[in-house]
């Protein structure tokens, strides 16, 4: 058994102790992406709403570029009805949806293009301790992006977004974050 301290351990702990709330999180999110996908077809909008696989904060420093924002790496059976949106809409609207449970955030954005009457919906899920240095690099560049992928790195798309506060409404709680026990960790 790890020692009691080992940083490893703690980590650990906190996932599997927040691991069903985290799951039910997710299927809400799941669902609210639905639900809102039917209000916008019911509207008239030819709707693509994709689970991402994976979702990460990425800043310049991370990679081999000097790319920022959020990375959605999608299933490969999205990847060709979303790359043919992109090849043909604009997109000029998104709306972001989040939520904090625990340490993560579940998100779901909505990029709208009304000219091609397309809306594009993808949820994701990341943990808050990951997005320090992407908040940071999005208030001193005062903007955000996200990058559409599959698992083998082809980049599908990428939207630029002038309000990064839609993703990281209160970015100073960032600056120094720091996993916060939740209720019920700890006690003896």
């Amino acid at each position: 058994m790890p020692e009691t301290g080992d940083d490893g351990t703690e980590y650990a702990e906190r996932i599997a102790a927040n691991a069903d709330v985290e799951k039910d999180a997710w299927r809400l999110t799941l669902d609210d992406m639905e639900a809102m996908a039917a209000d916008l077809e019911d509207e008239g909008w030819n709707v693509i709403d994709i689970p991402a696989s994976h979702t990460a904060p990425e800043n310049p420093d991370a990679g081999e570029t000097d790319r920022f924002g959020f990375v959605y790496v999608i299933p490969d059976n999205y990847a060709e009805e979303f790359s043919d949106a992109v090849e043909v809409g604009t997109f000029p609207t998104y709306r972001v949806f989040r939520k904090e449970v625990s340490s993560r955030v579940f998100m779901l954005t909505q990029y709208l293009d009304p000219d091609t009457d397309t809306a594009i919906l993808i949820v994701g899920t990341y943990e808050m301790m990951h997005a320090p240095p992407l908040v940071k690099t999005a208030m001193r560049e005062d903007e955000m992006y996200s990058h559409v992928q599959t698992i083998d790195g082809t980049v599908l798309g990428s939207f630029r977004h002038g309000d990064y506060t839609k993703f990281f409404p209160n970015p100073e709680k960032y600056e120094n974050y720091v996993v916060e026990p939740q209720v019920g960790e700890n006690d003896e």
